[in-house]
């Protein structure tokens, strides 16, 4: 089950388990803006593709909540941008 990770690794920005977010195999998290412009959808940490998270189904939130761990990582994200 994913983890649907509550923030973007780049900007920290907060992501609800119903945003457009970006994952990588890894489960590595991203907000689509720096998914997009900064990353060009390549992921930073393992240099694999970043897809689309799929949305968990309301319903299923209370029995299956998205994940309250953060990850921030800006270094990695701002060596990727330039």
């Amino acid at each position: 089950m994913l983890q649907l990770r509550p923030n973007c690794e780049c900007c920290n920005a907060d992501l609800a388990p119903d945003a457009a977010a970006y994952i990588c195999s890894f489960e590595c998290t991203f907000c689509a803006d720096c998914a997009q412009a900064k990353l060009k959808l390549v992921c930073p940490n393992c240099g694999g593709g970043l897809v689309r998270r799929p949305v968990r189904p309301a319903e299923k939130l209370a029995k299956y909540p998205a994940s309250t761990q953060r990850v921030y990582k800006p270094d990695g994200c701002a060596a990727e941008a330039a």
